[in-house]
């Protein structure tokens, strides 16, 4: 039984000691290859020291060459702009329209790049030929210039607006083939200049343009700009001025078609800022001479204000409007025609209080009335003035808007009182033409005080200026708009009430006669208040002296009333007027008569002697006043 266990272990033993003899192997082949790394590791040191100088030597290399390959390309660079010289020279030294413009242009570039290129290189070497380059460019600059001048020369001869505005035909412009040339020519001319001793002067080519254009608008609107002074000065002694009639109207249309004509081919032509400075520039002379022409109009209506001051309400309809549309269209000059406006627009903000003023004057310089109570002409101005003023409401609501409500009626207060917005424009028009109706009528109402004796004439005149007001309102649809509010309606009507107060005024001596004292304490006692009046018994009843005081009475209003008669109807009274006084004098007159011959027309028994108009015949000649 033991041997079989010894033999077992003796197998297990011999594969042990195979695994010995395999690991002894293993550590010696370990050992090789640790010695073969230790060997590698030092023959690579030793190579790594021997080939990094090489190496370092390589990349030194390398950059030499690229530096001088550089080097070289320097050079050829440095060789290309004064090649140009050459090459451009003769081209540029011949006519641009000769050799072309396309290909003159072209050189002028080529030169202005090379001569860019050598001032890049800051050598001092170069300076000759940065020298040569300059005069060379200058003279391609100049030839340039001279074709500019040369093109525009051809379209700027003076043209006539009119025939284009009536007509509605577009303004001249430059034909489409010079423009699509001049841009290319223009921008060549700034882009070179800017290497000039002018450098910081700006686009020459924009000066030439706006030194041909401008004189060429300035020009061609120097009739219109004639006419609108001389229709002015023709039309002195037509009255007020009528909207439309002075030629300022077609002059600033004239100006307007040019300007947009100027823009249109300017966008053409130009870039970015240029294109206003150019606008500016070319219509600067226009726009002077415009303003000039405004002075003058402004100088004429302050010499004629009460006329004249509806032509400085149209100007600055017609400014303003054109001045936003121009600013529409272009971004420009809406500056300049707010500053040509300023005199005129000052002189219709002044011309409400003058206005006023004038009127005050006007009626307080009058030294002789009509003597039948006529009205006098001053009225019918007055009223047309207020008139044709309403039809200039645009520019008025500005002006009002800016014074104040009330402010013109002093120039000092419009100059200094803050805005007063409360009230709108159309509120404030109709307080001034309401204040310019009560400055008539109250100025006229103290000359009539002061020159008719009489108050039946002082009556009548009255009647007959508000009588023409009135019908000044009632014809005038802008008028009556304006003053159609209750407030309005009652102050202008106060006076009316007042001319037929002052007329009765006349007839109250009259209607006095017809007034009697009536005793209650004597005979029959209180007299009756209604019923048939016996005249008979009231007369019978009166003492002597009380019946020929009755007498005198019907014998006094005779005359009176006779003499007043006459008067009213020598006066001169406006239809309307006529109606209005009659009736007013027969209401008051009529009753009294009726009372007073009701109990007194027995005093004569019918003969005739002193009561002479029955109540019929009375009624009848106060009807007849109508």
């Amino acid at each position: 039984m033991v041997a079989p266990r010894n033999a077992a272990y003796a197998e297990e033993s011999a594969e042990v000691e195979v695994l010995y003899a395999n690991l002894e192997k293993l550590k010696l082949l370990t050992k090789k290859i640790q010695g073969s790394l230790v060997r590698l590791e030092t023959g690579g040191n030793v190579v790594k020291h021997a080939i990094g100088p090489i190496y370092s030597n390589t990349q030194s290399l390398q950059i030499t060459n690229s530096n001088i390959e550089k080097v070289n390309e320097a050079i050829e660079r440095l060789r290309q702009p004064l090649n140009a010289k050459g090459q451009e020279e003769g081209i540029i030294r011949s006519d641009p329209q000769s050799v072309g413009v396309s290909q003159y242009l072209s050189a002028v570039r080529r030169v202005e790049k090379a001569l860019a290129d050598l001032n890049s290189t800051n050598l001092r070497s170069n300076q000759k030929a940065i020298t040569d380059f300059n005069s060379l460019l200058s003279l391609g600059n100049s030839q340039l210039q001279d074709l500019l001048r040369s093109r525009l020369s051809e379209n700027v001869g003076a043209i006539e607006p009119l025939h284009y505005l009536t007509k509605e035909l577009p303004f001249p412009s430059l034909p489409d083939d010079v423009l699509t040339e001049l841009g290319p020519v223009c921008a060549t001319i700034a882009s070179a200049a800017s290497y000039g001793p002018q450098r910081d002067g700006g686009n020459p080519a924009l000066k030439i343009y706006s030194d041909l254009r401008g004189p060429y608008i300035t020009a061609s609107l120097q009739n219109l700009a004639i006419a609108s002074l001389n229709t002015v000065k023709r039309r002195a002694a037509d009255g007020p001025y009528r909207q439309g009639t002075n030629g300022i109207g077609i002059y600033s249309n004239a100006l307007e078609s040019f300007i947009y004509t100027e823009h249109d081919m300017i966008v053409r032509i130009f870039t970015g800022g240029e294109r206003g400075l150019a606008l500016q520039a070319t219509c600067r002379s226009a726009l002077t001479e415009y303003s000039q022409t405004l002075r003058e109009l402004n100088h004429y209506i302050r010499a004629n204000l009460m006329t004249d001051c509806f032509l400085a309400f149209e100007i600055i309809e017609i400014v303003t409007a054109m001045s936003y549309r121009v600013d529409s269209k272009t971004g420009e000059l809406k500056s300049l025609f707010i500053e040509a406006l300023r005199p005129v627009r000052e002189t219709a903000k002044s011309s409400l209080s003058e206005l006023l003023e004038e009127t005050k004057r006007k009626a307080a310089g009058i030294s002789m009335l009509p003597p039948d109570g006529g009205s006098v002409p001053l009225v019918g101005e007055v009223m047309s003035s207020l008139a044709t003023l309403t039809g200039y409401s645009g520019p008025l609501a500005s002006i009002l808007t800016s014074l104040g409500d009330g402010n013109w009626h002093s120039t000092a207060n419009a100059a200094t009182t803050p805005l007063d917005v409360s009230p709108d424009s159309s509120t404030l028009l109709s307080h001034f033409i309401l204040d310019m109706i009560e400055a008539l009528m109250i100025a006229l109402e103290a000359r009539g005080r002061a020159l008719h004796r009489s108050k039946a004439v002082q009556g009548v005149f009255l009647s007959n200026v508000f009588c023409t007001v009135d019908r000044s309102i009632r014809s005038s649809p802008e008028l009556a708009k304006y003053l159609g509010s209750g407030d309005s309606i009652a102050r202008i009507d106060s006076f009316r009430k007042r001319a037929t107060s002052t007329y009765l005024d006349a007839w109250k001596e009259t209607s006095h006669y017809l007034l009697d004292v009536q005793y209650t304490s004597r005979g029959s006692g209180r007299p009756t208040s209604g019923g048939v009046v016996d005249s008979s018994a009231i007369v019978k009843s009166l003492s002597s002296k009380d019946k020929d005081a009755i007498k005198d009475k019907f014998k006094a209003f005779n005359a009176s009333f006779e003499d007043l008669v006459t008067r009213h109807k020598a006066l001169y009274m406006e239809r309307e007027v006529r109606g209005v006084l009659a009736r007013e004098v027969q209401a008051v007159l009529e009753p009294l008569y009726a009372r007073f011959w009701d109990r007194y027309h027995e005093i004569d028994k019918g003969r005739g002697k002193y009561v002479k108009f029955d109540k019929a015949s009375l009624s009848a000649q106060l009807a007849a006043l109508g």
